[in-house]
This record gives structure tokens, sequence and C-alpha cells, in this order.
């Protein structure tokens, strides 16, 4: 019972060292969806300074004050003007500057603070111009893809045929990489002032620490000026989480002259339900003459006249039976159903988006782009827009690889977005693609050549920029810092300005204007100059004793007081450096993570595998690992230089201390 108690004690420790040192909400409630049902961090308040905005308690909680903040300006107080069918109205203050505010929620169940919580607009916008991103699948495991330039592989090998330093793609860099640009255009250059995402927001559903991650990307687009909106996907199915830290199923926001409508098409089933879409219809009916958009994960159309590809359907009505029936054979079996089964659904839906003449639906779920032209019989435009995935590598590679065509998968893709401009007229462009109803990739590569890799230490933080867009890139940047930490001009080569620092729901952020130069650049913010090396050990090989030839995989472990830029991998033998290879780290926001690579081969029987990690100041940390013999390289003191047999560590301990309960309940 003892040795239970031991063993149960080790692995709460351990679950709470992994928990991420910021939060961005109050300590008492776990999640802000025990607050609030809306608005949550992905499904803002929205009005103008006077207006009245709707805030919806979750059940059981009295709201006792309402407060916003952002970086520059605030805090404001809400009046709270009363409360409507457990709807509490509140005001926005005549004075709030427009920006878009953390939502500080007091009430009996304790206090939250909500980034994104409340968008203050200076005016009703004339033209919403959106970034969309989809399926950034996000996940507090190891997700990641490799990228260099126009190429994407799903494993370092491969990646390594096309260029020798390529970029490691976290589906959380991804994420924070696609919000963080757009933020810093949106504001900086006007390109953008609203970001969407279109569901899969996480890649398990019942991964909190995913949906915490996800919510702190969108903090850094969110406090730096440009809202977002997101929708649940598949992924997102079962709710449990997604209701807590994202938002409802389904919901609409009214923007000026504009409704964003929000569906749900769940998890198997792939489209609403009848409820869904009779609860839609109330909407438009309430908002008449709006520019309506409806966000859904799962995309309507299979095909077009042109292709499965995407392209033009016209010279149809969904109110014709004759019609109707013709149309069929290009609509998804997610709406229609294999059999037809779901065929009212589907006809449903289509009716609404010609009665209420709906110029544009945005969906994903199928990592590829797929953009079709609807024109109705009317000669109505209604653009079905399809994106490909902002942030999962499991797509087909950029080239194609050999495991893809045995698949029979031979159109490439890549880490995608895409901006699009709605009018209030109804009228849809892309401004920065161009023509889109054509085959292959249309979608702009963010974060595909714009790459963004953040850490946060205990003396400072430091941040990475990959640029490979071709021009520099300016804005408003947001940054977490440890209390007291200023940028230290001498080891940042990005222009840049301090706007402002404020500690906002126990996190102290920064808000910099930057332009980042082409290539790679980095940021540092530290309490003083670094001169710590990262600590840097070999964890373990996999397979242990590698044969001559044959590839393995190398796990590190290393970790840094402000963060590690690059760790590296030699292989030396007989005296020399005979390859070298770029690591990656598996939780990329951490400044001590377990990194790794794979080396497709040594055609020797007795090597050094020698591990260099650099950190932000240039410090090195070294540690070395020898196969088939005894190891005779030294390292600094700062460093760990492991003998081959040694301690197993990283990845391997999880495995280990994730396997003990199971062992306990069989042996009961």
């Amino acid at each position: 019972m003892f040795g239970r108690k031991i063993i149960s004690l080790l692995i709460a420790l351990f679950a709470l060292a992994a928990i991420p040192a910021t939060t961005v909400w109050g300590a008492t409630p776990s999640s802000p969806g025990e607050i609030l049902i809306q608005p949550l961090p992905g499904v803002p308040a929205i009005g103008m300074p006077g207006d009245v905005i709707e805030i919806h308690p979750a059940e059981g909680v009295t709201i006792q004050g309402l407060q916003i903040v952002s970086i520059l300006h605030g805090p404001y107080d809400l009046k709270i003007l009363g409360t409507e069918n457990g709807v509490v109205k509140a005001r926005i203050p005549e004075d709030a500057v427009p920006d878009d505010y953390f939502l500080v929620v007091k009430s009996n169940k304790g206090e939250v603070t909500i980034p994104n919580g409340v968008w203050v607009m200076k005016s009703a916008p004339t033209v919403l111009r959106i970034a969309h991103g989809s399926d950034l699948h996000v996940t507090s495991g190891s997700k990641m893809g490799f990228v260099c330039g126009d190429y994407f592989q799903k494993s370092i090998p491969e990646i390594l045929k096309y260029c020798k330093h390529p970029y490691a793609m976290h589906s959380y860099t991804a994420q924070d990489s696609f919000m963080t640009y757009y933020a810093m255009v949106g504001s900086g250059e006007n390109v953008v002032n609203l970001i969407i995402s279109t569901g899969d927001d996480v890649d398990t559903s019942g991964d909190s620490q995913g949906y915490m991650m996800f919510d702190r990307g969108m903090t850094h687009a969110t406090a730096a000026g440009v809202p977002v909106i997101s929708v649940k996907g598949n992924h997102d199915d079962p709710p449990t989480y997604y209701s807590k830290y994202i938002g409802p199923r389904y919901f609409y926001e009214v923007i000026g002259n504009f409704l964003i409508i929000g569906l749900d098409s769940r998890g198997d089933e792939a489209h609403p339900t009848m409820e869904q879409l009779q609860w839609m219809e109330g909407v438009l009916k309430d908002h008449p003459g709006k520019t309506v958009i409806v966000l859904v994960h799962h995309p309507f159309w299979y095909s077009t006249q042109d292709g499965k590809w995407g392209g033009t359907i016209k010279g149809y009505t969904a109110f014709d039976d004759n019609d109707w029936k013709e149309m069929t054979k290009f609509v998804s079996w997610y709406w229609e159903g294999n059999k037809g089964q779901y065929d009212e659904i589907a006809r449903t839906f289509l009716q609404m988006v010609e009665k209420y003449n709906i110029p544009l639906i945005l969906a994903g779920h199928i990592h590829k782009d797929k953009p079709v032209l609807y024109i109705d019989k009317e000669g109505h435009e209604h653009w079905f827009y399809t994106l490909t995935t902002t942030g999962a590598p499991d797509k087909t590679s950029n080239p194609p690889s050999e495991a893809d065509k045995k698949k029979g998968y031979t159109v490439p893709s890549w880490y995608g977005s895409q901006v699009i401009y709605v009018h209030e007229d109804g009228s849809v462009e892309f401004p920065l693609a161009g023509n889109v109803l054509h085959e292959g990739i249309d979608s702009l590569p963010v974060p595909q050549k714009f790459i963004v890799y953040r850490q946060v230490g205990t003396e400072g933080s430091a941040v990475k920029f990959v640029n490979e867009l071709g021009k520099t890139v300016s804005g408003p940047f947001v940054l977490e810092i440890p209390a007291g930490a200023k940028v230290d001009p001498e080891h940042t080569n990005v222009t840049y300005k301090v706007l402002g620092e404020r500690e906002i729901g126990g996190t102290d952020y920064l808000l910099l204007n930057v332009t980042v130069p082409t290539g790679v650049s980095q940021v540092t913010v530290v309490k003083g100059t670094d001169t710590q090396a990262p600590k840097v050990s070999v964890g373990y090989l996999m397979p242990s004793k590698p044969r001559a030839g044959r590839p393995f995989k190398v796990y590190i472990t290393a970790g840094d007081n402000v963060g590690i830029r690059d760790v590296k991998v030699q292989i030396i033998s007989d005296g020399k450096v005979v390859a070298e290879y770029p690591a990656f780290s598996m939780k990329p926001a951490e400044v001590s993570a377990t990194y790794f690579t794979e080396i497709p081969g040594v055609n020797a029987t007795s090597f050094t595998i020698k591990v260099i990690a650099t950190d932000f100041y240039g410090n090195k940390g070294e540690a070395a690992y020898t196969v088939g013999g005894a190891t005779k390289t030294s390292s600094p003191s700062e460093s760990t230089t492991q003998k081959s047999g040694g301690s197993t560590c990283g990845p391997a301990a999880l495995v280990g201390l994730a396997l003990v309960p199971l062992l306990l309940r069989r042996r009961k």
C-alpha cells in the first residue's frame, strides 16, 4: 500500500510539472467555460463604444462584475444593466478605446480572465477582411512535419532530400505562426480585421492541455488587436473541453452589417442536425438584410462540373426536384450520406444558401484546397471555400512522397491559409491569391514560409523568426515574459519599438511593434545578460543498438533558462565529423523538452554521437554518446556526457509513468 501511495504521488507531481507555467485566466476556475457559455476565447462579444453586449453565464453562476482590459487600454468597468432569460446585458463604456480586450469576470464561482473576450470596434466594417485557417490540430504531444521553402515532408529523411536546413512545424508552432502573422499584417498593413478557424482546433478532443495551448497561440493574435472566431470540428468532438476553452457548439455573431453563423457538423455524422438548420433559419429571419457568412467544418461539395479538385457548379437550384437530383452527384457524402440517407438535411441547407443569398461558406476537414463557386439559376454567386490544413502534418507531401503515391495521393499540399474579403454587397474576392479556381495549391504560404518559435524561461523569453516570404513583415507582436525582463538590443536583430507592457490574469505581456527581415532573426527579452549554457544529454537511441548502415533515431533532453535556438547532432568516426543533422523539439513552446532526429545510417560499428545545443546568446551545451565503445569526448561542466547504455529519459520516462497505473489495475 505504501508503495502505491509513493507511485501515485510521483505521477501527480510529474503531471503538475507538465502543466505550462503561464495561463491567461484566473486561478479559481479550471477553465473559462465553468463561468461563461459565451463569450469564450473563440467566440467574443462584439460591439462599439456605448453598445450593449450579451454575457451568457454557465448554470449556477452569478455575475458580480465585468471588466475589459488590453495591454494598452483600460481597465474599463462594464455597467451591468440587468438579466433577461438568464442572459446578462452589459454596456461597453463610451470612452473605451477600440481594441480586442481580455474580459475579466467576477462571479460567485470565482474570477476568470478570458482572452478575446470583447472586441470593441471603432465603427462597423464595410468590408470583412478574413484570414482563414483550418485544421490546426494543436496537440500537447509531438505532432509535426518538416518544411523548407515550398517543400513539405512528413519525415526528416524525406525533407533532407530537398535541403540541408529544414524547419520543424509542430502543430502548435503552425497555429502560433499563422495567428501571429495575420495579427501583425492585420494591424500594420490593414490586410485583415478578423481571423477565422474552421474546426479541428486540437488533434484530440480530450486533450485539455492542447486547448490551453490553442488559447495561448490565439492570445498572441488577439492581444495584438485582431480578433479570432472559431467553429468546432470533428476532432473537437465530443465538445467536453471545447466548450470549456473555445466556445459553444454553434452560435452566431453580428459584426455591423455582417452575420457570421457557426454550425456544428459534429463527429462521424459529418453534418449539422435538422434542428441546427431550423435554428439557423430563425437567426437568418431575425437578422434580415445582413451579409451572411457560414462556418462549418465538413465541406458541402465533393466535386464540381470541372472535377474533384473544385471548380464551378452552375445552372441549378435546390428548389427544383430534377435539378436537385442532378446536383446530388456533386454533394459530399458528409452531407448527403453514401445512400442519400441525409438528403433532406443537405437540400435544406442549400435551399437556405439560395433563399438568403449567402455569399460565403468556409470549411476545412479534407486537408486540401477545394474552392467551389456555386452559381444558382438566378445568377447569384455562392462561394464554398474549403481550405487545406494550417497545422496538421498528416496530408499529402509536397512533392508527394513514394508512400503518398502508393496510396493514390498525387496532389501536393502544404501548411496554408487564405485571405478573403467579403463586401457589404455580398461580393467575395481573394486579394492575395487572385483566381483560386484552378487545380492544385491556391492557399497562401503562411505558416509554410513564416514560422515563429517562442520560448519562455525563468530568466527571459526568446523568439526565433523564419521568414521566407521574400519581404519584410511588420506589425504588433505580443510576448509572455518573466516579470522585469527587458528587450536586449545586442541580441535582437529585428527592428522593434516597445509599445506597452501589462500584467493581465497573472501573466506579464509585452507588446512590441517589430519589422521581421527575410531569413532567420530573433528577439530576446531577458532580466540580464545570459551566460548560462543549455543543459543537454542523450536520452536513448531507437533501436538501442543501431546496425551499420541502418537508420535510427536519437532522443535528446535539453533545457535552458531563456530558450534554445538550435540543436544539432554530429556523427564522429575516427576522430572526424562525417555527418551532421538538425534535431527538433517535440514540445517547441517549452524551454526544457525532448528533441529528436533521425540518422539515415552510419557505415561503422563504432562511432560517437555528439549533440550541440545553442541558446539565443550563443552559449553551447554538449553531450556525447558512443555506440560500440567507450566515450572519449569531453564537454563543458554545464553539459552532460553519457556512455552507451546510460540512463533512459525523455519519452521513455513518460511511457514508463503512463504504464504504472495500468500495471496496478492489472495486478488488482
